[in-house]
């Protein structure tokens, strides 16, 4: 045990430190170094949920080692831009790992029925996609946002070349809390919602589109030169960043 979370425990046990006092304390420590990563053991203090693993450029041991040790201290732990090598790795070492291929998602869930956070009322996180060939973006911010305890609603293959497919949904924009437009080619679909819409829109460009969309720069700029209000926008094919701020904004409101 780190020495000083050892002195902090000491400190509680002893009525020298309150728990309010101790929570911050603990914010910052402690890691875990295994030489080629450092593992923040205190991250689902901090931000809800424990450290998500980012598979690319990591070798499948590599990914299956780090996710071991964070299953040591946390019921639910993930893996994101993960291929079927890297699952096969987790797999052998953690049995109830499952696969989203789409979302390409390594996922250890062991908490069990009543233990898995629930939405406390009927507020969601709408993710809608503009074309078919956005959903694996779309998929790994849903996937992402359901692990992290947040009601997920999907509309998919709802672009602005057919905009009455999305007007024909407005009940449902219209009653989500947050939405997360994903669009590759001009990326238009982000700025439609959010003209529409009271709730916060999270803008997810896509790496979708001809040769002049230049792999997603086009619908980033049209989404970060978006005249709508209430719109934030997020990097490339960047689903789970889209997806951990939208958590974010839930637990603020649910917090205040």
């Amino acid at each position: 045990m780190d020495n000083r979370l050892r002195k902090l425990l000491e400190d509680v046990k002893a009525g020298r430190v309150d728990t309010d006092e101790a929570l911050s304390l603990l914010l910052d420590l402690p890691y875990q170094d295994l030489d080629y990563a450092v593992i923040d053991h205190h991250r689902a203090l901090r931000k809800g949920f424990p450290e998500v693993v980012f598979c690319q450029g990591k070798t499948p041991k590599q990914v299956a080692e780090i996710l071991s040790e964070l299953c040591k201290r946390n019921d639910c732990v993930m893996a994101t831009r993960a291929d079927e090598k890297a699952f096969a790795a987790v797999r052998k070492a953690l049995p109830g790992a499952v696969y989203h291929p789409e979302a390409r998602i390594i996922l250890v869930d062991q908490r069990k029925g009543e233990a898995r956070p629930k939405s406390e009322d009927d507020s969601y996180v709408l993710v809608i996609s503009a074309g078919t060939a956005d959903i694996p973006v779309a998929e790994e911010a849903a996937i992402t946002l359901e692990a992290l305890g947040a009601r997920v609603e999907r509309l998919y293959d709802v672009g602005v070349a057919g905009l009455h497919r999305l007007l024909d949904k407005r009940q449902k924009l219209f009653a989500a809390k947050v939405i997360i437009a994903v669009a590759g080619m001009e990326g238009a679909l982000a700025s439609v919602v959010g003209g529409l819409v009271s709730c916060p829109v999270i803008a997810v460009p896509t790496s979708v589109g001809y040769g002049a969309s230049f792999h997603g720069l086009a619908p980033l700029l049209t989404m970060l030169n978006s005249c709508a209000p209430g719109v934030a926008v997020v990097n490339v094919d960047n689903g789970f960043g889209a997806a951990y701020f939208a958590h974010s904004i839930i637990r603020l409101n649910r917090t205040e």
